[in-house]
C-alpha cells in the first residue's frame, strides 16, 4: 500500500474534519493549503482531482478521496494499526456504517438548512434527513450512549460526529443541548483534536498574512 499522502486543506472549510482524522491516524502526511480568495481551489490542476472544485481531497499514492466522510473511512480502513475503525466482520461495524453515514446523509443537510433559514417544504418526507427535529433527537441518542458512538471505542464515526457538532454549534444552527456539549467536551479532549486545532489556527494566521 502507498505510504505517501498529500491532502489538499483549507482552514475554513470541511477540511478541517479531516485534518483532525490525519492527525488521529498518526501517518506522516503532507499539506497543500489551498486560497479560496486566489481561485486555487478552482485551478485547472485541482480540477483534474477534484472536479466539485470543493476541498478537502487527498491523493494516497494513485488513488484520490474527496468528500469529508469518505476520506475518514478510507483513512481508517487504509490504516488499521490506528484502530479507527471496527472490523469489517465485527458486529460493530453496521453501528459504524450507520452514523457515519448518518452524519454526512441527515446531520449536515439537516444543519446547512437550518443555518440559512430555508423554507419547510410540504413533504419533509421527501428530504435525505426528514426534519430538523428528527434529525437531532435521532443526534442526541447516538451521543448519549457515550462516551462515544461505539461506547468506549472511538471511531473515524466520532470524528465526523463531532465535527459536525462542533460547526453546528459554532454557527448557531444546532441546537446547544447538554449531550452535544458533553461529547464535543469528550471529543476535543483527543490529544490529535488539539494538534489539528492549533495548526488550522496557525493556517488561518498565513493566511490572512499572505491576503
Amino acid at each position: 500500500m502507498p505510504d505517501s499522502i498529500v491532502f489538499f486543506h483549507n482552514p475554513q472549510s470541511r477540511a478541517r474534519i479531516v485534518h483532525w482524522m490525519l492527525e488521529e491516524v498518526g501517518v506522516p502526511y503532507k499539506t497543500e493549503l489551498l486560497r479560496f480568495d486566489r481561485g486555487e481551489h478552482k485551478s485547472k490542476q485541482y480540477l483534474a482531482l477534484n472536479p466539485m472544485g470543493k476541498v478537502p481531497a487527498i491523493k494516497h499514492g494513485d488513488t484520490v478521496v474527496t468528500e469529508a466522510a469518505a476520506i475518514c473511512a478510507y483513512l481508517a480502513d487504509a490504516f488499521p494499526a490506528a484502530n479507527l475503525a471496527p472490523a469489517v466482520n465485527s458486529p460493530e461495524r453496521g453501528t459504524y456504517y450507520r452514523w457515519m453515514f448518518f452524519g454526512a446523509g441527515c446531520v449536515e443537510p439537516a444543519i446547512v438548512d437550518r443555518l440559512f433559514n430555508r423554507p419547510q417544504v410540504d413533504r419533509p418526507g421527501a428530504l435525505g434527513y426528514g426534519s430538523y427535529e428528527d434529525t437531532l433527537h435521532a443526534l442526541e441518542q447516538a451521543v448519549s450512549r457515550g462516551p462515544f458512538i461505539l461506547g468506549e471505542r472511538f471511531s473515524a464515526a466520532d470524528v465526523y460526529i463531532g465535527s459536525q457538532i462542533v460547526w453546528g454549534t459554532l454557527v448557531k444552527a444546532l441546537e446547544p443541548r447538554k449531550a452535544f456539549q458533553d461529547y464535543v467536551a469528550r471529543c476535543s479532549e483527543r490529544p490529535a483534536f488539539k494538534r489539528a486545532a492549533a495548526q488550522d489556527e496557525k493556517y488561518i494566521k498565513e493566511l490572512q498574512q499572505q491576503a
